[in-house]
């Protein structure tokens, strides 16, 4: 039973270990490409990574959330993984909306040092009214720094995806 634990937890720790590494990874992408990028300090954050747009003169912030994602990418919060996956807070799970974040970003990785970034905006999470996708129905996302630049666009946003065939018309 002592050695059941003990891979129980290790795999906890690794998984917690890999989602932080996956939110590092995510940051330094992303700052080769916008430069203005930041990892969230603030523990009870639903969003792990702020990225500053330039729009003329002005400064958007996009809020986003990492999600390691194998074969489909969560929208779900609130919950702890890794070690400490079963600690009791007050914390309840939710999915995440427009209120939480602006982007999901799920990180797939295909290997050790290499990833794919699927850019998934939390309008489009809203209107699937679901708690998860699978990566085979979003290809279009994969990369779609486009989508990423307006994610808070919503009448792009649907259009955008309804095209793409991840929304009904």
């Amino acid at each position: 039973m002592e050695r059941k634990r003990n891979s129980k937890e290790e795999r906890g720790r690794q998984a917690s270990i890999e989602g932080f590494a996956h939110e590092h990874i995510v940051v330094g992408i992303l700052m080769k490409k916008y430069q203005n990028v930041s990892l969230v300090d603030l523990p009870l954050s639903p969003y792990d990574i702020i990225i500053v747009l330039k729009r003329g003169s002005e400064e958007e912030i996009i809020r986003a959330q990492v999600k390691t994602a194998r074969k489909s990418i969560s929208f779900t919060g609130g919950s702890r993984g890794g070690v400490d996956r079963l600690y009791l807070s007050g914390v309840k799970t939710y999915v995440h909306s427009t209120k939480t974040a602006d982007v999901i970003i799920g990180i797939h990785p295909l290997s050790n040092d290499s990833y794919e970034l699927y850019f998934v905006p939390t309008i489009l999470v809203e209107e699937l009214k679901q708690k998860s996708i699978s990566l085979r129905k979003i290809q279009a996302l994969k990369y779609n720094y486009d989508l990423l630049e307006k994610c808070k666009n919503r009448e792009y946003v649907i259009k955008k995806c309804r095209e793409y065939g991840i929304l009904k018309t």
